[in-house]
C-alpha cells in the first residue's frame, strides 16, 4: 500500500497515475477536501495523516518547503515502518535536506529526496523528469518503485543534496528568464508593441541556445569575447533609458546592469559578458 500526503495539482496527478497502474493508495492533505476528492477515483482519503501512513510501504510527499515537510513527517516517527522508505517529491533546500536524510537514517528508516521537473500533466501522465541522488544502494532500491512514475529519472550521485541542488538550479533558470520576459513585455507595451509580436521573435531567435553556448563556457572558465561586458552594459542601458522615456523602470534589468558594473569597475569590461559567472567580482 502507497501513502500519499500533499495531494494539490502535482499530487493529484501522481495519485490518480498510481491508481490507474493498480496500486493501492491512501491520501491525506491539509486541506481535506483535496483527499476527499480523489476517493473518486479509487484512493482512501484520511483525515489524520497517521491513519494514513500506517501500514504503508511508500510514503511520497509533495508539500510546499522544508518546513511543512517537518510539520507533517516527524510525528511520525514511531508510526512508519522500518521497512517503509519515504519519497519525498517537495522542492526543497540542500542543507536541511542533507539533515533529514540523516536524521531519518538514524531512527532507521529510509528518507530519500526526489524532486521533480513534472507539471500536473506530467505526474497524470508519468512523463517528465525526476531527479534522485544519495546512497547507490537506496537509490538501486527506489528507482524501480519511481519509474513508473515519470519518463526519466536522473541520478546525480551518492550526495543526497543533489537532487535538492539541481531541483534549484533548473527553477532558477525558468524563473528568471520569466523575470526577464516580464522586462521584455514591459518594454513592448511602452513602446506600442504587443507582447505577443515581441514574442513571435523568439520563434526566429532562441537566446535559450545561450544556455548551451555562453553557458557551458562559463562553466568552463573560457572568457574570451564574443559580446564584451562594456556593450552589453551599453545595450542594458539603452532598454532602462528607453523605458524610462515612457514613463516605465524595468524590474529585472536595473540588477543585471549592477552586476555588469561591479565586473567593470573591477577591470574586466574587455571580458565577454560571461564573465560576471566567474565569483571574481
Amino acid at each position: 500500500m502507497i501513502a500519499y500526503l500533499g495531494t494539490g495539482l502535482l499530487g493529484a496527478g501522481f495519485v490518480r497515475h498510481m491508481l490507474e497502474n493498480g496500486e493501492t493508495v491512501h491520501v491525506w492533505n491539509r486541506t481535506p477536501e483535496k483527499a476527499r476528492a480523489l476517493e473518486a477515483d479509487g484512493a482512501k482519503a484520511f483525515a489524520d495523516v497517521a491513519d494514513a501512513v500506517r501500514g504503508a510501504s511508500e510514503i511520497h510527499l509533495t508539500l510546499s518547503d522544508d518546513a511543512s515537510v517537518d510539520a507533517v513527517l516527524e510525528p511520525l516517527h514511531d508510526v512508519i515502518l522500518p521497512t517503509a522508505v519515504i519519497l519525498d517529491h517537495t522542492t526543497l533546500a540542500p542543507t536541511p535536506t542533507g539533515e533529514r536524510v540523516a536524521r531519518w537514517k538514524e531512527r532507521g528508516r529510509t528518507y530519500v529526496h526526489t524532486p521533480v521537473f513534472m507539471g500536473p500533466k506530467n505526474t497524470r501522465d508519468g512523463t517528465g523528469l525526476m531527479l534522485l541522488s544519495g546512497d547507490p544502494a537506496v537509490r538501486a532500491r527506489v528507482k524501480p518503485l519511481l519509474a513508473p512514475l515519470t519518463g526519466k529519472i536522473l541520478e546525480l550521485g551518492d550526495d543526497p543534496t543533489r537532487g535538492a541542488s539541481f531541483k534549484l538550479f533548473g527553477n532558477m533558470m525558468l524563473l528568471v528568464i520569466a523575470g526577464g520576459l516580464a522586462d521584455v513585455y514591459k518594454l513592448s507595451r511602452s513602446l506600442g508593441i504587443d507582447p505577443k509580436d515581441a514574442h513571435a521573435l523568439f520563434s526566429e531567435f532562441n537566446p535559450g541556445n545561450a544556455i548551451q553556448g555562453r553557458g557551458k563556457a562559463m562553466a568552463e572558465g573560457n572568457y574570451e569575447a564574443s559580446f564584451e561586458l562594456t556593450m552589453a552594459r551599453k545595450d542594458l542601458r539603452l532598454m532602462e533609458d528607453e523605458a524610462a522615456r515612457h514613463g516605465d523602470k524595468l524590474d529585472v534589468v536595473p540588477a543585471v546592469g549592477a552586476l555588469y558594473e561591479r565586473y567593470i569597475a573591477a577591470g574586466f569590461g574587455s571580458e565577454d559578458a560571461g564573465i560576471v559567472g566567474s565569483g571574481r567580482a
